[in-house]
């Protein structure tokens, strides 16, 4: 019986005339209803000798019919039939057709920019250190932006921040992050420790170190007996965390409106030159006045830092505007 039928399938097999001719054979004899299908079905009734021998004959069959297909799908395929359902000898692909067993195209994955990266970094070391990390808007006001930080308009120091002004509703692009120091002491009582991170505009040529679209770190302390020793072992654990434990830092005398003594703080690089990467000093007492605080019961430090300036030292890049520039072939290095 299994003689006869295998010798009945491999005809029609042979003969099929197209891929769906094919399949309606594959269907007629190993479909759910087909004809081997049911003697393999049928093989639970007969003795354990029957079956044993039975069964691998039809199962044999099965493997035979199986591979016939196989090889008459790959003919149609070679041929370059419309219904060839095959990858064709030219190389091309039928349109409709999915191969199932191939392994699968893993889609291109996003990552984090370099700034991003650098920002997650320096959140997560001044959180372990019980900051907090808040944002403020980048569209400013007048007050917060230079008033409250003891710049009025007739302050020369003004001319330090070259501010993108916008037209006739008295607002500005905020050209540092320091007006949140203002903003989060109005509605905060000390102590209180926070960063604020964000983007920063000013009208400036743009060159290898400067941009008019730039990312910020502030960072403001304030308690009863907040000093510069605090600045220092603060600054000092954190840049240790982030460019490694063999950094060396030095404090120099500045200049900043908002603070009190101000001082630059710099790094020393591996070409054994200096390199200020950020201001800071202690809170002028004026700037407690703006917001409501007791200038001799409170006192402590802020600084700010460039994002950007912090990125290019970290992976050792050269020009800033290779974070804006949107080249992938730079971006898919991080």
């Amino acid at each position: 019986m299994l003689n006869q039928l295998k010798q009945k399938v491999l005809k029609e097999i042979k003969g099929a005339g197209d891929i769906k001719i094919l399949e309606g054979i594959h269907k007629s004899y190993l479909g759910r209803q087909g004809e081997l299908t049911k003697i393999l079905r049928s093989l639970k009734d007969l003795s354990e000798k029957e079956k044993k021998e039975k069964g691998k004959e039809a199962n044999k069959l099965k493997q035979e019919i199986e591979k016939a297909v196989k090889a008459k799908s790959r003919k149609f395929s070679a041929k370059g039939g419309p219904d060839a359902p095959l990858e064709r000898a030219s190389g091309g692909q039928d349109k409709d057709w999915i191969d199932v067993t191939a392994p699968g195209v893993l889609p291109a994955q996003g990552h984090l920019h370099p700034i991003s990266l650098v920002q997650q970094k320096i959140e997560e070391i001044f959180q372990s250190m019980g900051f907090s990390v808040v944002e403020g808007p980048e569209v400013e006001t007048e007050h917060y932006n230079f008033d409250a930080l003891n710049i009025p308009k007739d302050h020369p120091a003004r001319d330090l921040w070259d501010t993108f002004w916008l037209k006739n509703i008295g607002l500005l692009l905020r050209t540092h992050t320091s007006p949140m120091q203002a903003r989060y002491m109005e509605k905060h009582q000390p102590p209180l420790r926070i960063i604020v991170p964000g983007r920063c505009f000013r009208h400036e040529a743009t060159d290898a170190t400067h941009e008019t679209t730039f990312h910020q770190a502030e960072g403001l302390m304030v308690g009863e007996d907040v000093s510069m020793a605090n600045f220092k072992g603060v600054i000092k654990g954190f840049l240790k965390r982030f460019f490694g434990p063999e950094v060396k830092i030095r404090l120099r005398p500045g200049y900043f409106p908002f603070t009190e003594p101000s001082f630059e703080v710099d790094i020393k690089r591996q070409d054994k030159n200096w390199l200020e990467i950020m201001g800071a000093g202690m809170v002028h007492p004026n700037v407690f006045k703006a917001v409501g605080y007791q200038p001799g019961k409170w006192q402590g430090f802020a600084f700010g830092m460039g994002l950007d300036r912090l990125a290019m030292l970290k992976y050792k890049i050269d020009d800033i505007r290779l974070f804006y520039s949107g080249d992938l072939r730079f971006l898919r290095q991080f």
